[in-house]
């Protein structure tokens, strides 16, 4: 699949905004922290999805009814879904100059109807010309995504005759109807009846 950038400069995908707030001082003592003395964006990357990965638990995993959505918030909270962990790791990405996009996924749920769009990210490191799509979910039984520049290892592999969907757009800012649910949404169980099945 072709991944698109929605915006031509490139930019647009280290912009601060109000989710990812990467200029707030969580996000940057946090980048400092995982930066240490090295100045290698690869090792930093890599750095930076292990932590959100492991160290912000998937709330559908831990049972945690609270909704994030700003990146310094699941960094606080060390709790969130697939898109405010997305955020937190485009915001630490970015307050280190690695340009970082949100990407999404349509997949199907266990009945085969559209299930809530999945969220994650891609980066476009240095020197390589092109976005490579991470996704910082968390894993758990039956879930082993990696960090990969040499092949997809996202947490969901999609099955269009499934009717899943990899949707290529690369977004500089979340999408509105995923903002709008994650802000308005109460708890996490009303967000699942609010997010978006389709984009």
């Amino acid at each position: 699949m072709e991944l698109i950038q929605q915006v031509p400069e490139l930019s647009a995908y280290l912009a601060a905004d109000e989710a990812i707030d990467h200029e707030h001082p969580l996000v940057r003592e946090t980048v400092a922290e995982l930066r240490g003395d090295s100045a290698d964006a690869y090792a930093y990357a890599a750095a930076a999805y292990a932590f959100v990965r492991d160290t912000i638990v998937h709330s559908a995993d831990s049972g945690d009814p609270r909704v994030t959505w700003r990146a310094s918030d699941a960094l606080a909270t060390r709790n969130g879904i697939c898109h405010s962990k997305s955020h937190a790791l485009a915001a630490l990405l970015r307050a280190a100059g690695i340009p970082a996009a949100l990407c999404y996924q349509g997949l199907a749920d266990d009945d085969g109807e559209p299930g809530p769009v999945h969220g994650l990210i891609a980066v476009r490191l240095p020197g390589r010309g092109r976005w490579d799509r991470q996704d910082p979910r968390g894993n758990k039984p039956g879930v082993d995504a990696r960090f990969s520049l040499d092949g997809e290892q996202l947490a969901w592999p999609v099955h269009p005759e499934a009717g899943d969907v990899d949707h290529p757009l690369l977004y500089a800012a979340p999408h509105p109807a995923v903002l709008r649910a994650l802000r308005s949404a109460e708890d996490r169980r009303q967000l699942w009846r609010t997010l978006p099945t389709a984009l």
